[in-house]
């Protein structure tokens, strides 16, 4: 099966016309019908009912159109990725984390390395989950995790990156949202928003709030979830500093208590490259000296 029967097929889909679909692809109609009777015989079932008006999907041939659209797009992008790549880079360099904002000093540190290491990629790859398997099947490179996280992971080198605490989230017009640092006391009478793959020390923390009785809860699924729920004003909730895209939409105020994530950057044992290392070392002085840096 070539792409440009991948293509005809997806186009034909679509349109359930043969003219139309040879026309917008600016092939004849012949050489289109024949590339599609040619993939049928090659998967072994016919995609299409052919009528005098035209064409409609039969129930496999829809099921496996809709398989056909998606694989088109990542084939498109690994083409586009590669084209962009033999351009320009001899390495690449791909850094695993769950949101863009995870590690606030990405973009300045690809900016610094590519001033040293101008042939080398650095390319980020957003896995909110699935994202240690993906490092476990060397996928990527660099995986942003929790060190807590790494103690199970074989074959790694794990890279201390920085310590977050813990804040509250609340509407910016929430009456919390004057306060320089928040109390356990503040949040009796409030309902707080819990769940959504909270790390172990977050929950440590929701558990202890929750079991005075004196705060109301309700789960939500994700972080996002969460967020619309806060910015309806159904309440409030806490999460690690690392989460904050600092774009002022919500008030971040410190919540007082002992609990912190150690953020790290974990590399596979054998990866030996001095540009993996340099690059790692970028982004470590970033952090080193942002000392006032809120995290």
């Amino acid at each position: 099966m070539t792409t440009k029967q991948i293509d005809y097929c997806i186009e034909l889909a679509r349109t359930l016309n043969f003219s139309r679909a040879a026309d917008n692809l600016f092939v004849s109609q012949p050489t289109f019908s024949y590339q599609i009777k040619l993939l049928e015989q090659e998967i072994g079932f016919p995609v299409f009912e052919r009528s005098g008006r035209g064409a409609a999907l039969t129930p496999a041939g829809a099921q496996f159109v809709a398989f056909l659209a998606g694989m088109r797009e990542d084939l498109k992008r690994a083409i586009e990725q590669g084209q962009n790549f033999s351009a320009k880079y001899r390495d690449s360099i791909s850094i695993s984390l769950m949101v863009r904002q995870a590690i606030t000093f990405l973009p300045e540190a690809m900016r610094l390395f590519a001033e040293t290491h101008p042939q080398v990629q650095i390319a980020p790859v957003f896995q909110y989950e699935n994202g240690v398997e993906s490092f476990l099947r060397h996928e990527v490179d660099i995986l942003f995790a929790l060190k807590e996280q790494t103690r199970q992971i074989p074959n790694i080198r794990v890279h201390d990156l920085f310590e977050s605490r813990i804040y509250l989230i609340a509407r910016r017009d929430d009456p919390l949202a004057g306060k320089n640092r928040i109390e356990e006391a503040d949040l009796f009478g409030r309902t707080l928003m819990v769940g959504g793959g909270s790390p172990p020390a977050l929950k440590a923390v929701q558990h202890r709030l929750i079991s005075t009785g004196r705060i109301d809860y309700f789960n939500s699924p994700d972080h996002d979830t969460t967020l619309t729920n806060v910015a309806a004003g159904r309440g409030v909730c806490l999460a690690p500093g690392f989460l904050n895209d600092h774009s002022g939409q919500f008030a971040w105020i410190p919540f007082d208590c002992a609990e912190r994530f150690s953020c790290v950057l974990c590399t596979h044992r054998d990866d030996n490259r001095q540009s993996v290392t340099a690059f790692l070392e970028v982004l470590q002085t970033l952090y080193a000296d942002a000392v006032a840096f809120p995290l």
